[in-house]
Order: structure tokens, then sequence, then C-alpha cells
């Protein structure tokens, strides 16, 4: 009984201790809402105090602004009505121009008036009193002017004539003192050595086995090598050299390269020869280019077409009865530009027609016309100043002087030319004869090159395997044998070879 006693109070106890624990906690929430309701009423008049503030403060801003732009607007209001009343004189003082001037004019125009009046009167008096005079005369005014000059020529017409004919004199001596002296001056300034050409190359070989690796079994090497260069190769006894000649000079040019380059290496074979040759014609490009640009630097021409100037480079490797063209053509400009400074004409047309009057000469061999017509196609093609063209096409007289320049370029061609041991025309003739032959040789069809050598007394042609059989071959030789009997005057007999070749070549890998 006791033991259920304290059971039942143990659990009336703890069930008391949680209602206290309960009602404790229950007001210990409350009191902790009642402050947070606090915290919370009291930011609610801190921000409405704060925005209270900021609106007093903007207020305050805005009024400021205001009076500000205020201010500014009545200060551009009186700016803008200062403007106005200064318009407004202006336009006062202008009306009272307008009529002035309007007042001027109508005065000028009375007084225009009056002096056209008094020239009409002027006008008929001086024709009434003229009439009276003719009248009195018997004579009209052009009537008596020409009886008074035929009366004063005829008195005067010995003394008028011994005068004219005075001035004349003198005057034909003066101009021819002149030229004289612009001529003298001219080729004074200009001491140019005149360096001739030759027909023949000499190399130095170091010894005299060289001679027969050159020549090859059967003289295979050098046949290949004369057929690839178009040179003749001269092997005799002399020690220590070979010569190439031909009447071409940049075929001299490449087979000498070729040659020297051979030699260095030593091994002389056909398929070396070949390579070799295409190497020196590489070269060769190379020297055209350099000596084009050259020439323009020497001769004072500038803004000229690269390609224009590789052309001109060309004319290094051609000759003009003896004298080289590059050289007489730098020489020609210098000629020019001395005379055109002393007539005063133009020194640089004159400089640039000079040096390109005989760029046709550099392709001549290539393209049917005269060197003139083609260096014209070739100037007007590189769209060169027509003072230029103008200047260098009548150097021959084929076109008509159509500028001073253009007679500048003709006399200092002239000068040049006439220089004594300046040209040789004999190897002028013996170079014609040369490539009138290759000429006729290249006019066949089927025809891939074609050298003239031996002094010209042999042309070697070489022809398409594929376009010419061996019995056409026959034929082209006899062929272009009576071409050439028909066609030119020549001392002996000239030898005409076709050379026909077919080659394989494959590689094994």
């Amino acid at each position: 009984m006791s033991l259920k006693f304290i059971l039942l109070l143990l659990v009336g106890v703890g069930a008391a201790g949680v209602g206290i624990g309960y009602f404790l906690r229950f007001i210990i929430s409350i009191g902790k809402r009642g402050s947070m309701e606090l915290e919370i009423r009291q930011m609610q008049l801190d921000a409405e105090e704060k925005a209270k503030r900021i609106i007093e403060e903007s207020e305050a801003e805005a009024r400021k602004k205001q009076e500000q732009f205020s201010g500014e607007f009545k200060q551009k209001e009186r700016d803008l009505k200062q403007v106005e009343e200064r318009l407004i004189r202006k336009e006062e003082m202008l009306d009272k121009r307008q009529e002035n001037l309007d007042a001027e004019q109508d005065v000028l125009a009375k007084k225009i008036d009056d002096v056209q009046s008094a020239k009409l009167r002027i006008e008929e008096i001086v024709k009434s009193e003229q009439g009276k005079l003719e009248k009195i005369a018997g004579l009209t005014v052009e009537e008596a002017k020409s009886q008074l000059i035929a009366s004063l020529e005829k008195q005067n017409e010995q003394d008028i004539e011994s005068r004219m004919r005075k001035l004349e004199i003198t005057g034909e001596e003066k101009l021819e003192r002149r030229a004289n002296e612009i001529l003298t001056t001219a080729v004074h300034r200009l001491g140019n050595s005149v360096v001739s050409d030759v027909l023949a190359t000499t190399i130095t070989i170091p010894n005299d086995e060289i001679k027969g690796k050159i020549i090859g079994k059967e003289g295979r090497n050098i046949r290949a090598f004369e057929r690839a260069t178009g040179v003749d190769v001269i092997v005799d006894d002399t020690p220590g050299t070979i010569t190439l000649s031909s009447y071409d000079p940049m075929r001299r040019q490449v087979a000498r390269i070729a040659l020297e380059n051979l030699i260095i290496d030593g091994r002389i074979q056909p398929a070396k020869i070949e390579e070799a040759v295409k190497k020196a014609e590489e070269e060769i490009n190379t020297i055209i280019k350099k000596k084009g640009v050259e020439a323009a630097y020497a001769a004072k021409v500038s803004n000229m077409d690269p390609k224009l100037l590789m052309i001109l480079g060309r004319l290094y490797f051609r000759t003009s009865y003896g004298q080289n063209v590059l050289d007489h053509s730098i020489e020609m400009a210098h000629l020019a530009g001395m005379l055109a400074e002393e007539l005063g004409a133009d020194v640089a047309v004159a400089r640039a027609g000079a040096l390109f009057h005989d760029i046709g000469k550099a392709v001549d061999h290539e393209v049917t016309g005269t060197h003139v017509e083609i260096g014209r196609r070739i100037l007007q093609k590189f769209n060169v100043d027509e003072r230029i063209v103008q200047a260098m096409q009548a150097h021959h007289e084929e076109y008509p002087y159509e500028t001073p320049e253009s007679m500048i370029v003709q006399v200092a061609d002239a000068v040049s030319g006439a220089r004594p041991g300046a040209r040789r025309d004999s190897v002028e003739q013996y170079i014609k004869r040369l490539e009138d032959l290759e000429a006729i040789a290249n006019s066949e069809p089927g025809v891939e090159k074609s050298y003239a050598i031996a002094a010209g007394r042999e042309v070697r042609v070489i022809v398409k395997p594929e376009a010419v059989s061996d019995l056409e071959a026959r034929l082209l030789g006899r062929s272009i044998a009576d071409k050439i009997e028909k066609d030119m005057q020549y001392p002996g007999e000239i030898k005409v070879s076709v050379i026909r070749e077919t080659r394989v070549i494959e590689y094994a890998r």
C-alpha cells in the first residue's frame, strides 16, 4: 500500500514538474516575443525617421537645382536678347547700305549712258571729218595707208633688203656657233672610253689534260657542249687556253660560265654539260637584271618597271657595229641630258628617250618589225610616258620630230655613233650574216634551235624528234641550203647540219 502510494506520488510529482516546465517555457517565450516586437517597432521608427530625412535632403537639393537652372535660363534669355538686338541693328545698317548702293548704281547707270552718248557723238564727228578728208584727198583711209607704205618701201627698199640679209647672215652665224659650242661642250664633258666587242672568248685552264676531258671520247663531250650552247669550241695547241667563238655575246657568256663550272667540277659528260648550261643561263638572267638596274641608275632614269629594266639589261649582250648597245645607250643618255640642259628642254624625258631608244634590239630577233617599232610597242606596253616614246621613236627618222627631246635624242645618237673608233662596220655586217643564217633555219617548221658556228661556215639545226622524221630531216636540210643559196651572199660554202635526237630517261629506285 505504501509502495503504490509512493509510486503514485512520484508520478504526480513528475507530472507536476513537467507541467511547471512547460509553463515556465511559455512564460519565457512570451517575454522574448514582447522584446522582439519592441525591437521591430524601434526599427520601424528608425526607418521612418531616416526616410523623412532623405526626403527633406532631396527636396532641398531639388530646390537648389531649380534655383540654379532658373538663374542659367534667365542668363541665356538675357544673352539671346542681346544677340537679337545686335542682329536688328546690323539688319538696319545693311538696309541703309543697300539704299546707298542702289542710289550709287543709279548714278553710275546715268553716267554710263552719258559716256555712251558722248562716244556715239564723237564717232559721228570722226566719221564726218574723215569723210570730208577723203573727199578733199580723193582717197580712202586704206588707200592712203597703202600708198604711204608703198612709197616708204620704195624709198628704203635697198636699205631694208641689206639689213634683212645682214640679220639673216648674222643669225645663221650665231646659231651655227651656238650649236657647235653646245655639241663641243657635251662631247668634252663626256669622256667615255670606247670598248669594241670581240667575237671570241678565251678561257684559261689549269692544265692541258682538261682539253681531253672537254673533247671526250670520240668528241662526244665537245659536240654536246657546242649543241647545247651554240658556240664553236676551239681546242688547239695553245697551252693553257680554250677559245669559245660565236657572234652572239650572250651565248659566249653562257658557254664561258658553263665551261668554267664544268672545269671546277671535273665531271665533264653530256648530262653534266646540259645541267651546267641551264645553271649558266640562270646566272645570265641575274646578270641581265643587274645590268638593267645599273644602266637606269647610271643614266639617272627612275620610276621604271623592273620588267622593262630586265629587257634593257639584255642590251649588255648586244652590239651594233662593234659598239656595245647598252654602253651606247647610257652614253647617249648623258649626251641627251647635257644637250637638254643647254637648250632648256625636259632633261628627264631626253635622258629616258635616249636610254630606251634601242630597246627594240633586245628582242628584234624574236619579234617581227624594225627595232624602233618594237621599242615603241615595248614602252607602250609598260605604260611609259608618251613624251618618252615620242623622244625615242624619231632617232632614225621613221617618225616625225614631235618634240624638242626627239631631235635631241637623234643628235645624241649621231654624236655617240660618229665618234672615232666607236663602231666597226665589218663586224656588224658579219654578225648580220650570222643572224640571217639562223633566221632562215628557224623559219622552217619543226626546228627547235639553230646555231651559226665556225665563223658562219656551218649552221647546226636541232629539230623536234616528235615533229620531224629522219626522211623529213634530210629534206629539211636541203630546203634550208636552197634558201641560203637564194637569199644570201657569202664566200665559199656553208655546211647545214640537221640533228635529230631521241633520248629516253628512266630512273631505277
